[in-house]
């Protein structure tokens, strides 16, 4: 028999994109500020962001963030299921951290007998030590094609005893349509776990709302607990890169080039924020003149990732700027790109490519993949931060950058195998000093630190909602 926590709260979306990652991060901080021993959960996401554990496991990078919100070790258990898109039908199924090429290799339906137990383990041992358990679901609980296969929505609502909140994302409309719409979906057993409604991303005069919420609670018996504002922040995302940006007069802008299945994006983050600096996220092709630096992110699928760049005309693109001698930055699959060749003999992506020819190195995928944290001797000091690879890269000519075989350097093109890189003051400044600027560098995880604090207060407490969770 496994204890049940004071209380286990439930977030579900109705739409992907809702919010619910978000608002899980500020539970737990909430708690976390009040005393209690607090841990985050999510069945299963689906996510090419990823990091890793302090025991080398790998989970999606919104637990990662919300452990670190509840003030507790990120832990796989958090995330036991996590799927990483390789190509639009097809998905890496990482178990308990590990990749698990069988089940991976199973279509959709088939996959619930086999992961279900993983996740009630998960879950009710994280139950044996939380006070507080917030739980995150994934898209909606009212897609009805997918709920015989549900094992991170209602599914979990039900095994965990979970009081359910329900969120709409009401700057894009239709907010109350999409609540009413999702509480219908639900069965009776289902609605009677659900206990508010919450609107979130909101803009302007709350009174322009008027008697809606009221009509809500009348349709259903379920009140609107929480209008949260819409609060510009610093946290990561989730799974996909919102952040548009456009170069800026004044500042050194820095290309980040963003292909099919391009990874870990958030660890730009602290560089979007560097005062000085103007990251823009590229996609559709255009000359890349105006632009200080290139940076290409990790790749899920880096063979797809390079066919990409070739059927585009991206591939000439870099290989132009990087004849100007700016500089070119490649992290992981990145780097991987700018080298010779890629081989992938055992099919573990998409087959062999030919890669940009910027780094004299050769990369071989190997069915062990690489997952831990790291700490490496840098300049005059450390940097730490992550790895997540298949790679095995080969030495052609270029010049050793970091040591282990983690980072070479060819002129102005430098290749990492090291995540969370812009996490490292010591990087980021030695960074703008390449770029010739001068600009005061701060403590990226001070700054979440206290971005984690104030969408506790903002997002919890002046939104009415601290009341009904009391």
């Amino acid at each position: 028999m496994h204890k049940k926590p004071l209380k286990t709260i439930m977030l579900m979306g109705c739409t992907s994109d809702a919010g619910k990652s978000f608002l899980t991060a500020a539970l737990c901080r909430h708690y976390a500020n009040l005393g209690y021993q607090v841990r985050p959960f999510k069945a299963q996401n689906m996510s090419n962001f990823a990091a890793v554990t302090r025991d080398g496991l790998e989970i999606g990078r919104a637990q990662y963030l919300q452990a670190l919100a509840a003030r507790v070790l990120p832990d796989v258990r958090m995330n036991p299921v996590l799927l990483k898109p390789m190509a639009d039908t097809r998905s890496a199924v990482v178990v308990m951290g590990k990749p698990d090429p069988e089940i991976s290799a199973l279509p959709w339906f088939d996959r619930k007998p086999r992961l279900w137990g993983v996740v009630q383990e998960a879950l009710h041992s994280l139950q044996q030590e939380a006070e507080i358990l917030i739980i995150e679901g994934a898209g909606s609980p009212a897609e009805i094609n997918l709920k015989k296969s549900d094992i991170v929505n209602m599914r979990v609502a039900k095994e965990a005893q979970a009081e359910v909140y329900l969120i709409a994302d009401i700057d894009k409309g239709g907010a109350f349509a999409h609540l009413l719409g999702t509480w219908m979906c639900l069965d009776e057993e289902e609605r009677s776990l659900v206990k508010g409604f919450i609107l979130n991303k909101f803009r302007g005069d709350k009174t322009l709302l008027r008697e809606a919420p009221m009509w809500l609670e009348q349709q259903t018996g379920i009140p609107v607990v929480a209008i949260v504002d819409m609060l510009p922040n610093k946290l990561p995302e989730e799974d996909t890169l919102h952040y548009r940006a456009e170069p800026r007069f004044g500042v050194k802008n820095i290309a980040l080039l963003c292909y099919p299945y391009a990874s870990n994006l958030d660890e730009f983050d602290p560089l979007v924020h560097q005062s000085g600096v103007q990251v823009v996220p590229l996609r559709d092709l255009q000359n890349l003149e105006v632009y200080d630096a290139l940076i290409l992110p990790g790749s899920r699928n880096t063979a797809e990732s390079l066919r990409w760049l070739d059927q585009t005309g991206w591939k000439v693109q870099v290989q132009q700027f990087a004849s100007t001698g700016k500089p070119v930055l490649g992290i992981c699959g990145g780097m991987q790109l700018l080298g010779r060749r890629l081989l992938d003999p055992h099919n573990i992506e998409s087959g062999d490519a030919e890669g940009l020819g910027l780094l004299e190195v050769e990369t071989t995928l190997d069915p062990d993949k690489t997952t831990l944290q790291t700490c490496i001797p840098y300049l005059d000091g450390e940097v730490s931060g992550y790895e997540i690879h298949h790679g095995i890269t080969r030495n052609l000519g270029a010049t050793p950058w970091l040591p282990h075989e983690l980072g070479w350097q060819q002129g102005n093109v430098r290749g990492a195998y090291l995540h969370g890189l812009f996490e490292n003051r010591l990087f980021v400044q030695e960074f703008l000093n390449i770029l010739q600027l001068q600009a005061e560098v701060p403590d990226w995880s001070g700054e979440l630190e206290q971005e984690l604090n104030r969408i506790a207060e903002q997002a919890i407490k002046t939104s009415g909602w601290e009341g009904f969770l009391s």
